[in-house]
């Protein structure tokens, strides 16, 4: 698991080089219990597998083709043919028959999801849920790429993650790591100490860093490093130092891309320099931050105004990427509505529930006396940040997709879709949400050579639904949707990703589907729960 840590003696040398209050711990000789077991799941890949006659939407933005037949070769797409125009398929242009081959008459085919936001638990982590169940919630959600942006764990374990999944060893997405600079065991001190932790970082393999938390001088100086070694980056600017750094500063530095929305509106600002906090407020009172944070937007320049266009216009010079992760945030408008989404009955663990209740501890869980106003002022909220980050897109900034679940009743992968549908409320069309979720994700963790579009020699990462997910997203979610059918006159329950390819491994969306449930089947049992009880009480 360490192999290429220390190579040539670097990381060695970096260790005993850093100041005390930067220097790295080494890593554990008993790293934390991983319970991924070995993959069960998934066929392939293989010599040759055909999709015949699917309808493809090849995340570039580009209208819906078909029918297809997509050629896949053990991990690559090795061919894309026309086979004709709806209902007219001609036998004579097909590929000749492969290895494998599955009928995708009347589905739509997709490049895999890309989820630029994601934090990896375990069940030492206080969500206390086995990191298994996370990585099939995200893939049964048609998501075969993430970027992890911080853990608990220790660096190496969620590198030896990766590498798992790179091998296809486990049932996971591919995982990019993005460790979270700040470390509340190992305070940075100096802008110094900050480069040299990315440094270190570097050296034992992570693919890019997420800022936030820290100084803004130990910040330009982390961000300036990860310049100079080619790392890639990205940042929460969370209120305890926006302040002294909006996303004008750190854009200026360098920074690729942001996440969330922390640090835009202040750089908004035209007849204030700080947000107007109440005379009570204390940020680790979460209900007040998260109360007034949803009083943020109201603050800022108006749409369309000269101060609006100014800060567009620069961070689009900039080539920023902005993940707007809308969905951690839908509580704060609706709470019930959330806690009472469709899939929570059958796909929540109860150790979820236990740590999204009201609690003074756990990050997210400040519903403590969550208001009207509070809803109302964060749906205003919502209007004016969609407005910018819909405008973004139409100026051609690049907006990629992120769910940051686990926290404010998200649930893992569901989040994810959720998120396409709210971009599809912010004004992006459904071809746009597509590409969101696919290319633009593809190009905000540099992969846009492998993944992200369905192009000869990509990597053969792609979903199948059944019907149309451009006339309606819901179709995406695991729970599907309703639906009368004329035929028998009866509402039947459809959709859901049936199927689901990374690296050419086929994988079966409702046997994923089915493992979910088991999983949340037993935990309840455990507890003397029922299958579809929601364990949602208030203390």
């Amino acid at each position: 698991m360490r192999r290429g840590l220390v190579a040539a003696g670097l990381g060695a040398a970096l260790l005993t080089s850093l100041p005390v209050s930067a220097q790295l711990l080494p890593p554990p000789e008993n790293p934390v219990e991983d319970p991924i077991p070995p993959r069960r799941e998934g066929e392939g890949p293989y010599a040759r597998l055909i999709l015949r006659g699917a309808t493809m939407v090849d995340g570039t933005g580009g209208p819906a083709q078909g029918p297809v037949d997509i050629v896949i070769e053990n991990d690559r797409i090795a061919a894309i043919t026309p086979v004709g125009a709806p209902g007219r398929i001609e036998p004579k242009w097909r590929p000749a028959p492969g290895d494998r081959e599955i009928d995708m008459t009347g589905y739509y085919v997709l490049p895999g999801f890309i989820d630029t936001h994601v934090h990896l638990h375990s069940l030492n982590d206080p969500q206390g849920i086995p990191s298994e169940y996370e990585l099939k919630l995200w893939l049964m959600n048609g998501i075969t790429s993430a970027r992890e942006l911080g853990s608990d764990r220790p660096l190496e374990w969620l590198l030896d993650i990766k590498a798992r999944s790179a091998r296809n060893a486990i049932t996971a997405p591919r995982i990019d790591v993005y460790p979270f600079l700040l470390d509340m065991n190992r305070p940075l001190v100096t802008p110094e100490d900050a480069r040299a932790r990315v440094r270190g970082y570097k050296a034992r393999g992570a693919d890019g860093i997420k800022l936030g938390g820290i100084t803004a001088p130990q910040t330009l100086a982390a961000i300036d490093e990860t310049k100079k070694l080619g790392m890639h980056s990205t940042m929460h600017h969370d209120q305890t130092a926006v302040s002294e750094a909006n996303v004008l500063d750190t854009s200026a530095a360098g920074l690729e891309g942001m996440e969330h929305w922390y640090g835009l509106p202040e750089a908004l600002f035209t007849d204030r320099s700080l947000q107007h906090y109440s005379p009570g407020y204390v940020y680790q009172n979460e209900q007040d931050r998260f109360g007034e944070a949803g009083r943020l937007w109201a603050q800022a320049a108006r749409p369309g105004s000269a101060r609006w266009n100014e800060v567009m216009e620069t961070l689009l010079e900039r080539n920023f990427i902005i993940t707007p992760t809308f969905v951690p945030y839908i509580a704060t408008r609706d709470l019930q509505r959330s806690i009472h989404a469709p899939w929570q009955a059958d796909y929540t663990l109860p150790a979820l529930w236990d740590f999204w209740r009201p609690d003074p501890i756990n990050h997210g869980s400040f519903w403590f006396d969550w208001t009207t106003e509070d809803e109302v002022a964060w749906k205003e909220n919502f209007r004016l940040w969609m407005q910018f980050i819909n405008e973004y897109k139409n100026r051609g900034g690049t907006v990629p997709v992120g769910d940051d679940a686990g926290y404010l009743y998200n649930l893992p992968g569901f989040g994810f879709i959720q998120e396409l549908e709210l971009l599809r409320e912010a004004g992006f069309t459904p071809l746009e949400v597509i590409r969101a979720a696919t290319q633009s994700g593809a190009r905000a963790l540099g992969h846009e050579d492998q993944v992200g579009t369905l192009e000869l020699g990509k990597k053969a990462d792609i979903i199948a639904v059944k019907g149309n997910p451009l006339a309606n997203l819901k179709l995406l979610y695991p729970t599907g949707t309703i639906r009368l059918d004329p035929a028998d006159g009866k509402v039947h329950q459809v959709g859901g990703i049936d199927y689901i390819i990374k690296d050419g491994i086929v994988f079966e969306g409702a046997m994923l589907r089915r493992s979910v449930r088991d999983m949340v089947t037993a935990a309840k049992a455990e507890r003397g729960l029922e299958p579809g009880a929601m364990p949602v009480a208030m203390p």
